[in-house]
């Protein structure tokens, strides 16, 4: 029941985007369109799943191991570089196809702050591999969610006619915060929730 907690809370109440505000960059770059949002939510949870057990193997065997914890960043950065670069590598090789769909989301998530956010929020949260997996893959949930959102209303944004001032960089700024603010109307429900499951 604790998993189906940081389900939810992950996706919905401390969203990586619009509640921890961390991969503003691809949010507010990669979702003109719902096609190229999926792709990128795709890509996403599947780099940042791996990323997240590969990073608390590091910080439990080889940083804590040696007392190096004050190398985190770094040690994280570059594994998470190093995932990037390796993935795209077999990939090419092994599903050219696969390869030739994902394109440049690629290359674009080793620059995702989100993927490092969630590598170290799971070690400053004390949790378990299993936990740490749960919630790395929730978090992508939660990413994809409000990424194919948004690229859904800027899509539907392109038909309307928006005043002079207000096009642009500057309706999509105040349509994050608005999505923003919807999704503020969650918070509480984790507290709502742990007696249900006994938590």
């Amino acid at each position: 029941m604790e998993y189906i907690l940081i389900f939810i809370t992950a996706i919905f109440v401390n969203n990586i985007v619009l509640s921890q505000f961390l991969g503003i960059c691809p949010f507010l770059g990669v979702s003109k369109k719902v096609d190229t949002a999926l792709g990128m939510s795709g890509a996403v949870a599947f780099v940042l799943t791996l990323a997240t057990i590969v990073t608390y193997a590091v910080q439990k065997y080889v940083l804590e191991a040696f007392g190096l914890q004050y190398l985190q960043t770094i040690a994280f950065i570059l594994v998470i570089a190093a995932l990037v670069q390796a993935v795209e590598i077999i990939l090419k090789k092994i599903s050219p196809a696969l390869y030739q769909a994902l394109g440049i989301f690629l290359p674009l998530i080793t620059t995702n702050c989100a993927v490092l956010g969630v590598a170290i929020l799971v070690i400053q949260k004390d949790f378990s591999l299993v936990q740490s997996v749960v919630y790395a893959f929730s978090t992508a949930i939660g990413f994809g969610l409000a990424l194919t959102v948004f690229a859904g209303i800027r899509e539907q944004l392109e038909l309307v006619n928006i005043p002079k001032g207000m096009q642009g960089m500057a309706i999509v700024l105040v349509t994050a915060g608005l999505l923003s603010l919807a999704f503020m109307g969650f918070s509480g429900v984790d507290g709502g929730l742990k007696p249900v499951f006994g938590l």
